[in-house]
């Protein structure tokens, strides 16, 4: 017998954009996230970048005990700049910029792991490359996704309402100062 029922309403997407206001609080949280990442990023590129590195060597020059060439320095220049403008925009933009870029440097830390020792390590990097670009990763992760996934958001919360409408009108605490005394 099967365990789930079929629903007789349509289940309806939900526009995250949409339910978050700017000026929330979760949008420190994402843009402190986005700010400390970029910083320290581009603090990377730009050490990486005064030192001269060649853009594709391999030679195993370091900055902060870190491996890096010319061409990760711009790169994670890039990416920090990239963060750094996250933080400034804000709100979703800024959490989902989070997540994405979450992924993006767990998905590099696994493909240059495979590429280490390889000809096509062009990034230069070592085992604590590969390990940094995971904590970043996981970093950026828990800070886009803050207040936004969990099984135990609170009731107020705008991804929590957006999910249960239902719930929302029956626990919403201003429902009636809104009905006794309308705008």
């Amino acid at each position: 017998m099967a365990t789930h029922a079929a629903r007789s309403k349509q289940r309806r997407r939900i526009k995250f954009d949409q339910h978050l206001p700017v000026d929330h609080r979760l949008n420190t949280v994402y843009r402190i996230g986005a700010g400390l990442m970029g910083l320290g990023l581009l603090a990377f590129g730009i050490f990486g970048i005064l030192d001269r590195i060649g853009f594709f060597d391999t030679g195993g020059d370091t900055v902060w005990g870190l491996n890096t060439n010319g061409a990760l320095s711009w790169l994670s220049v890039a990416v920090g700049l990239l963060l750094l403008v996250g933080m400034v925009i804000g709100g979703n933009f800024a959490s989902t910029l989070n997540m994405t870029l979450g992924v993006l440097f767990i998905l590099s830390g696994f493909l240059n792991m495979g590429l280490l020792e390889t000809d096509y390590n062009f990034l230069a990097f070592e085992i604590q490359n590969c390990m940094l670009s995971f904590v970043i990763g996981i970093l950026l992760l828990v800070f886009g996704m803050y207040g936004r996934v969990g099984s135990a958001l609170p009731h107020d919360n705008p991804y929590w309402r957006a999910r249960h409408p239902e719930l929302a009108e029956e626990r919403d605490p201003d429902q009636e100062r809104r009905r006794n005394f309308p705008a």
